[in-house]
């Protein structure tokens, strides 16, 4: 057992609101049920790891979303909680500060790369004890894993620009700027857009709920 707290940080999957840039190209209702494909394998995998605890910081109204049932189902292996601020970068930072009230060091993912594993978090979560943090990097420019040691470390996020280009490399810079030791792990594709799920998919196991529901995109 790793003595960590992993958190998924979530939105619901409701058609119109969830992967828009997403749904530019293939509707509200297919964007959505990848969204919730992808949240369910994350859970999985975040399910089966083995680690100390497991949190989901939770946005939106679940129950209007796709696969709300199996959903709901998987979250009873989690402590949910709210996200609460007012805009991501300052919901990030109160989600770690929720997640590590009980003192664990916290690995935070979202719900976007569908091909995260039993084994990488591991690896990670290893990682992150350590050192003071353990950053993913994303291969559009931003990040795909924060693990931090203590959760307050993650209060920097604040101040850094969320979905751009140069999120990644901001976010390292507010975490040294901290005095915080990062070390990398693994970088990742996110899901995005159309372009992305071709090469996620082929990282995902050919029966995830990601690979089937993606076929012929």
């Amino acid at each position: 057992m790793i003595p960590i707290c992993v958190l998924v940080v979530a939105k619901a999957p409701v058609p119109g609101l969830a992967k828009t840039r997403l749904a530019a190209d293939i509707g509200d209702a297919a964007a959505a049920d990848i969204a919730a494909a992808a949240l369910l394998d994350t859970l999985d995998a975040v399910a089966d790891a083995p680690v100390a605890a497991r949190v989901v910081a939770l946005t939106g109204e679940l129950e209007q979303g796709v696969r709300s049932v199996e959903i709901l189902r998987r979250l009873e292996d989690f402590t949910v909680i709210t996200q609460r601020g007012e805009g991501f970068a300052e919901r990030l930072a109160n989600a770690h500060a929720d997640a590590g009230a009980g003192g664990l060091p916290v690995l935070q993912i979202g719900m976007d790369t569908p091909q995260v594993s039993v084994g990488l978090l591991t690896e990670c979560g290893r990682a992150l004890l350590a050192t003071d943090a353990v950053l993913g990097l994303a291969r559009d420019g931003g990040w795909w894993v924060l693990g931090v040691r203590d959760s307050a470390m993650a209060g920097c996020l604040r101040t850094v620009p969320m979905s751009r280009p140069d999120t990644g490399a901001l976010t390292l810079v507010a975490l040294q700027d901290s005095g915080v030791e990062v070390d990398f792990v693994a970088p990742l594709n996110d899901v995005d857009t159309v372009a992305d799920i071709d090469e996620v998919r082929r990282a995902c196991a050919p029966d995830s709920r990601f690979a089937r529901t993606t076929r012929g995109i």
